[in-house]
């Protein structure tokens, strides 16, 4: 059996075990009673999305100047202006965005230029030595493979709660995808300008150096761009454990059943989210063009 008829044959047999594990996924909760959902799902979601319809942000300037608060004998409790708060809460919610920009910039940064020598290693066409190849990819491999929130959460007891431990945890979790990310870049130079570093008298990484300006940078400029934009995502669930940001609020205002104010961030991540894709693909796309 040739190479090229192999291929067909490897397809259907993956299709066949992915099969098999969709049935007995489905299978397993069937059996654990797993698939359902609660006992008055339409009922609830139609109150929650009715009450998340209403982002708290809209108070801020059409909320109650004196909205009053009774208890169950009718009695007035307290009265506040809501105006008034929602600013507040909004100024709240612009240093939370700041300290969720600032965890994932400085985490990203961190592990981008901690993964470049491992990057170097673990790539083949390098050909560095057995004995520090294989730990690299080793150790790329098990930071790829350890989510930023598992790491955030051993942070957190380590260090304590506050952003250090979210810059760390973005650090470690994508040292791991920035070194792989290398590697794979630095394999894609062309073997003649190895080979030829090689007549030449140069060793391997000799050669890388002498190609980065041309071949590397613009590669690493994207992959960087890329994983920043990613982290910045992956921060504001750090948030969820501690680490500040607009994660903490959206814990805070799940906690507290506030689901105005948790309509407003959602709507803060998603803007936050699609501005920074934005910049990041123009600036991709840029640097893809002068390559």
């Amino acid at each position: 059996m040739t190479l090229a008829s192999r291929r067909p044959a490897r397809l259907w047999l993956f299709a066949l075990l992915y099969g098999l594990l969709i049935a007995a996924s489905v299978a397993s909760f069937v059996r654990a009673g797993d698939f359902q959902f609660g006992r008055k799902p339409w009922q609830n979601l139609t109150r929650t999305l009715h009450e998340l319809s209403r982002p708290s942000l809209v108070d801020a300037w059409l909320g109650e100047r004196a909205f009053v608060y009774r208890d169950d004998a009718g009695q007035v409790v307290r009265t506040e202006d809501r105006r008034a708060l929602e600013r507040a809460y909004l100024l709240g919610l612009l240093e939370a965005v700041w300290t969720t920009i600032k965890v994932a910039t400085l985490g990203s940064l961190a592990a981008a230029l901690a993964a470049l020598p491992f990057g170097v290693l673990a790539a083949r066409n390098m050909l560095a030595p057995r004995w520090l190849a294989a730990p690299a990819r080793l150790l790329l491999d098990a930071a790829r493979a350890i989510h930023a929130l598992v790491f955030g959460l051993l942070l957190v007891g380590i260090i304590g709660l506050g952003p250090m431990a979210g810059i760390l945890a973005i650090a470690f979790h994508s040292f791991g995808s920035y070194g792989k990310l290398y590697a794979d870049a630095i394999e894609t130079i062309d073997r003649r300008l190895i080979d030829a570093g090689l007549v030449l008298g140069m060793t391997p990484l000799q050669t890388l150096v002498h190609a980065l300006p041309r071949t590397m940078l613009p590669q690493a400029l994207a992959i960087h761009l890329y994983i920043w934009e990613f982290n910045v995502r992956d921060s504001t669930v750090l948030g969820l454990i501690g680490v500040g940001g607009l994660g903490l609020l959206v814990s805070e205002a799940v906690s507290l059943f506030q689901w105005g104010r948790l309509a407003t961030l959602l709507l803060a991540i998603v803007l936050l989210v699609t501005v920074f894709d934005r910049v990041s693909r123009r600036v991709r796309a840029e640097l893809a063009l002068r390559h």
